[in-house]
């Protein structure tokens, strides 16, 4: 997808980028490739594939009506180079954005990146997802929280969910649609007092197909969730 695509598509759905917005996705992706060199942080560096498959792939909460152009807390969990959430704050530049990931020379990518940018309201912290939300500044703090192909949902409720104020939502963006992979975290979602909400599918300009499961927060997740970092994975619920 040529950026002037990327544009065009945008503008049709009446989301038209300003010339700052569009200068900020080519220096995200010329700083993307670059980094790349030095530490890994995808395969894909080919300008168009990069516009089809991280930019416009990140943004499909927005396009699909589940994020609204609000200042509201959203938090990215795995986010690797950044991704659903900083191209979305570009296009949407009131959401407060977080991202953790346990990486650090990543997050140090990532605030090069937020600086060169110029984002505000984006915070980086270097940790794992399960240690940080037994942390009360993270508990319980967020409106919604994006994965992008991050893990599998039994797996993926537990790192995400305590994060979520009650009524808030996680949005887990995946490339198949597994509804196996569903009736197998039933038990980790009673457990964390959250239901599927909706369960999109949609396809890329390019006809690659996408989902996106939409999980809400029905009450406060109990204290011992989620356990000890590794342990998710180890021993899903």
């Amino acid at each position: 997808m040529k950026p002037e695509t990327f544009y065009n598509l945008l503008a049709e759905q009446n989301l038209p980028l300003s010339d700052q917005q569009k200068k900020q996705f080519d220096r995200y992706f010329e700083l993307l490739v670059e980094w790349n060199e030095k530490i890994n942080l995808t395969a894909i560096t080919d300008k168009e594939e990069v516009y089809l498959k991280h930019f416009y792939d990140s943004i499909a909460p927005i396009l699909q009506g589940l994020i609204p152009n609000e200042t509201i807390k959203l938090l990215d969990i795995g986010a690797g180079a950044g991704f659903p959430s900083l191209p979305m704050k570009i296009l949407y530049p009131q959401l407060d954005v977080t991202i953790i990931d346990s990486l650090n020379k990543r997050i140090n990518f990532l605030q090069l990146l937020a600086q060169e940018l110029d984002l505000d309201g984006v915070h980086f912290y270097h940790g794992r997802a399960e240690d940080l939300a037994q942390d009360k500044n993270f508990r319980a703090q967020y409106d919604f929280v994006t994965a992008r192909a991050v893990a599998r949902m039994q797996v993926l409720s537990e790192l995400t969910i305590p994060y979520l104020q009650v009524g808030g939502k996680l949005l887990a963006l995946k490339a198949s649609n597994a509804p196996e992979e569903l009736l197998e975290a039933k038990n980790a979602l009673n457990l964390l007092f959250s239901k599927v909400e909706d369960n999109l599918s949609y396809a890329l300009p390019n006809g690659d197909p996408r989902y996106i499961t939409v999980v809400e927060k029905k009450k406060e997740t109990p204290n011992k969730y989620p356990r000890k970092a590794g342990m998710p994975n180890k021993r899903p619920l």
